[in-house]
């Protein structure tokens, strides 16, 4: 199954050698055939579904997302696409792509996700369990819990699991509620702290490439100093 992603082409005047054709690839958004790939039955069924309707989409955005990623962190950013390359029986219930700036791998650094669920769309801040320096991240956050909260809005959610769907509101959480979910980030090994936004399938934004790429930049924007403070103190 392929995708057709929009492709804008321009071919400017020939002056000389130096000219050349420039290609610009446009996100074309989610619909609703992406979410359906997740009823697909067996494996190797979906994962052709995945490779072709999503996995395309996510290389047309995260393309575009690397490079202001890369501005606001003042680092060179690197796009992963999961491959889902360990499953051998059970078909993924999800699918992402990650952004951050190890070249080689991004599980065991802070990364950016976008990925899907069967009924909603992920944009996350993701510090996930295979991380190396986990507890020096999270004491960190706990050192600086108010600049903490004051920085993550209050429609945003927190998710602790990256493998379900179970999400909880910023603003349904008290300071108490919000310190005890660090600390349990910081001493259970399997712990992980997950901060964005979860979008429905429905959701009007999704279907529009240019409006779905501005949130998930915006989205990037305001996580940005947690995203410098995890990654600071995985370095100390």
């Amino acid at each position: 199954m392929l995708i057709h992603v929009h492709r804008t082409i321009w071919l400017p005047r020939l002056t000389g050698p130096r000219s050349k054709e420039r290609i610009s690839v446009t996100f074309p958004g989610f619909t609703q055939t992406d979410f359906n790939v997740f009823s697909v039955p067996g494996l190797n069924a979906r994962m052709e579904g995945i490779q072709g309707h999503i996995q395309p989409k996510f290389k047309a955005l995260g393309d575009e997302l690397c490079k202001e990623t890369a501005t606001l962190a003042g680092d060179e950013m690197f796009l992963h696409i999961a491959k889902h390359a360990r499953r051998t029986v059970n078909a993924p219930v999800d699918t992402w792509m990650a952004i951050c700036d190890n070249k080689r791998g991004y599980k065991q650094h802070p990364h950016f996700q976008v990925g899907l669920f069967d009924d909603r769309v992920f944009v996350w801040l993701a510090l996930i369990y295979e991380l190396p320096n986990k507890r020096k991240i999270a004491q960190r956050f706990l050192s600086k819990l108010n600049q903490v909260r004051g920085l993550i809005p209050q429609h945003y959610v927190l998710s602790f699991d990256h493998m379900k769907k179970d999400a909880v509101s910023v603003g349904a959480l008290s300071k108490k509620e919000l310190t005890e979910a660090l600390q349990r980030f910081r001493d259970v090994k399997k712990a992980e702290l997950l901060i964005g936004l979860n979008l429905a399938s429905t959701d009007p934004v999704l279907a529009d490439g240019d409006a779905f790429v501005r949130l998930v930049n915006d989205t990037i924007t305001t996580l940005m100093p947690l995203y410098q403070m995890a990654r600071e103190a995985a370095a100390s």
